[in-house]
């Protein structure tokens, strides 16, 4: 059993055959075996996938923390993307800002943070370079349980 769960995983969700139906089973899965806690980056693609599949599935004891790189996080997201961000953020329990706005490095501080505050991490990796390669490395450097999808 896990009790904290967090997320990683491409923006592009059209590599490697991401499959939106596994994410929602192994969510399901999760919260029936014990799992109540929740993290999310919040990027585009797989991050946001994986929110609204918790907020799909949520039960009264669950929770989703949407963590933050920054306060300007969604600043270049299309208007399509920013109403759906928003639209998660106020169904989150708990929102983490880690920075004001944007430096160089602050999106690595938040895949650490993901990372130092969970259990397993469920994610989809397809390519080793780039944030979700960067935070599965430094999950299994940590010894955290990894569910590849």
């Amino acid at each position: 059993m896990f009790k904290r769960c967090a997320f990683s995983g491409h923006r592009n969700l059209n590599i490697g055959g991401f499959d939106a139906s596994l994410l929602d089973r192994v969510v399901c899965d999760l919260i029936k075996t014990g799992t109540t806690e929740f993290y999310c980056g919040m990027a585009l693609g797989f991050d946001i996938a994986a929110a609204e599949s918790v907020l799909a599935n949520k039960t009264k004891e669950v929770t989703l923390t949407a963590c933050l790189p920054c306060a300007d996080q969604m600043e270049t997201f299309s208007e399509k993307a920013k109403l759906k961000y928003q639209s998660i953020l106020s169904r989150c329990d708990k929102v983490v800002t880690l920075a004001p706005e944007y430096y160089s490095g602050c999106m690595h501080a938040r895949d650490r943070y993901l990372i130092d505050n969970c259990d397993v991490l469920v994610c989809f990796l397809r390519k080793q370079s780039g944030g979700t390669f960067y935070t599965v490395n430094y999950a299994k450097k940590c010894g955290k349980k990894l569910i590849e999808l």
